[in-house]
């Protein structure tokens, strides 16, 4: 499996899917776009992940690279690729799909539980109906012409959506680590100073982190199998 990963920031990193590729055998090749790459000379691939970031999908004007990447991840898409998206990544998704991406009621930050929506999803079949993971969003999408439903919570009903058994849209994040969220909390703290229902202390996230990280780690690693 080659893999080919869109990263916005540095901080944001592909966390426990290269522990993933590397089991499998595969290989990673990168677009780091903080280090002002484009998608002009990208080796062939199997499977894209476009990972989060603390831009919007609609600022445009801000950064004019969000057009182009939307234009590749929808090539990558026509071109029956396999493609999962996380946070930032599965807005994008959803806008290169023509579906509107805008602030949500509320931002969710922490630990939160996630529902599932839908009973048939391939990529969540060997998940619960109900578990906690890791959130860190303002945004939302709709769901794209084509796409299902899979998972949402109260505050935000489309956290996730997929496409078959080739699209997968996540926007609360099975990818982190330990060292993920702790780096998140260090760049990003200030978003926790907000008041908010759903945003948790630092110290209350890193106290969660012990308790459903495992978790999380296991149910991205299965739907990671199921691109394969």
């Amino acid at each position: 499996m080659r893999v080919h990963v869109i990263q916005h920031v540095e901080f944001e990193d592909p966390g426990v899917i290269l522990d993933w590729v590397d089991e499998i055998g595969g290989s990673v090749s990168f677009t780091r776009i903080y280090n002002n790459d484009d998608f002009s000379h990208i080796p062939d691939y199997d499977m894209l992940v476009v990972m989060g970031g603390p831009m919007s999908v609609y600022e445009e004007n801000v950064y004019p690279w969000i057009k182009d990447e939307k234009t590749f991840i929808k090539k990558s898409i026509d071109a029956g690729k396999k493609v999962l998206g996380i946070c930032l990544g599965a807005q994008m998704i959803a806008s290169a799909l023509g579906a509107g991406v805008y602030p949500g009621k509320e931002k969710e930050i922490g630990f939160f539980s996630v529902n599932r929506t839908f009973s048939d999803s391939y990529f969540f079949s060997d998940c619960p109906d109900n578990f906690v993971c890791f959130h860190w969003h303002g945004d939302t999408f709709d769901i794209p012409s084509g796409a299902v439903n899979i998972a949402g919570t109260l505050p935000t009903p489309n956290q996730a959506f997929e496409i078959g058994n080739s699209v997968l849209a996540l926007q609360f994040h099975l990818e982190v680590k330990a060292a993920n969220v702790d780096i998140m909390l260090k760049k990003c703290g200030d978003d926790l100073k907000n008041a908010g229902k759903y945003i948790q202390e630092g110290a209350v996230i890193q106290e969660k982190s012990e308790t459903f990280l495992g978790e999380s780690i296991s149910f991205m690693k299965m739907i990671l199998d199921k691109f394969i």
